[in-house]
């Protein structure tokens, strides 16, 4: 995966979140799953690193903002 950006962590409130799960249903169920609770800039794809186990993927909270907003 990508290096963390500072710009995605620069202040408080801000968070990345990296989901590993054994598939990109799971994946996809968390990122909806934070996204009810929190703003969030979600993925469309998962990444698998050959030679490890499941899929994984990354979205962007902003705990400073309701989800829609």
């Amino acid at each position: 995966m990508r290096p963390i950006n500072d710009g995605h962590v620069a202040q408080p409130g801000l968070a990345m979140v990296e989901v590993a799960a054994a598939d990109d249903e799971t994946a996809f169920a968390v990122q909806e799953l934070l996204a009810t609770r929190w703003a969030i800039a979600p993925t469309d794809r998962t990444t698998h690193e050959p030679g490890e186990p499941g899929v994984r993927l990354r979205c962007f909270l902003d705990l400073r903002q309701q989800p829609g907003t």
